[in-house]
């Protein structure tokens, strides 16, 4: 099943998986968990025994199928622009790497900028319910995407600019992306005292996670800019000849 993936998607989808969790780390998201928790808990009851627990997944697949929306129908958005623009796949390649080069530094905290790092927020909280779950995604992936932006980009733009760029192609990695990022909100739901423990740890260690990340995004883009992502999937091509493309 994995070689007869496309070799350019089979070499994205790590790296939209890692976009998405270094998207849940990111200092803007991590704080949301208290008030996230809070949230489910509401909607779910008490979260204990059997019923309590099944009843807070049930909420957060919600949350989380509710933000993918948003981000899937922008990696379709992204895939049919690449498609439209074949002709100029070197271009965007060019420009979407120096766009990912630049957002890497920001995130890393390098060229420091605050719009890049702020949340439009949608005060207004939907009703308590699984179907509130699944609004507050939704509302979580319009009004947080600038904020998550350095990452989410990177992606689109790997969505764009990749060899046979299309809308399902692009809406795969954006499936990924929001897989990385969708997971852990999973896990809080499930195990809230253990991660507590552990968002305290990110919080306390959130300067040096900012660098990794901000380090994955250039070495992308400067992927891009060189045409070594080209190389990287001529290869991939050669080394999984049962690779495909559609």
């Amino acid at each position: 099943m994995i070689a007869s993936l496309p070799a350019s998607l089979l070499l994205a989808i790590p790296l939209a998986i890692a976009a998405g969790l270094i998207s849940f780390v990111s200092p803007c998201v991590l704080p949301l968990l208290p008030g996230y928790v809070a949230f489910l808990t509401g909607t779910t009851g008490r979260i204990e025994g059997r019923s309590g627990r099944g009843r807070a997944f049930v909420g957060s697949i919600a949350f989380v199928l509710g933000f993918a929306l948003v981000f899937i129908s922008l990696g379709a958005l992204f895939g049919g622009l690449g498609k439209l623009l074949r002709t100029d796949q070197r271009i965007l390649e060019e420009v979407f790497g120096v766009v990912t080069i630049l957002l890497g530094l920001f995130f890393a905290g390098w060229w420091p900028s605050s719009w890049l790092q702020r949340e439009r927020r949608v005060h207004r909280l939907p009703r308590v319910s699984i179907l509130g779950a699944a609004a507050l995604g939704f509302t979580f992936g319009l009004g947080w995407t600038p904020c998550i932006g350095p990452t989410l980009s990177a992606i689109l733009g790997l969505a764009s600019s990749s060899s046979g760029a299309t809308a399902l192609r692009g809406s795969i990695l954006a499936f990924f992306y929001c897989l990385g990022l969708g997971v852990p909100f999973v896990v809080a739901a499930l195990a809230t005292e253990w991660m507590a423990t552990f968002s305290t740890w990110l919080r306390r260690h959130a300067k040096v996670i900012g660098v990794i990340g901000g380090v994955l995004l250039i070495a992308i883009g400067v992927c891009e800019v060189t045409g070594l992502w080209h190389t990287f999937v001529l290869w991939i091509q050669t080394h999984l000849p049962a690779t495909t493309s559609f």
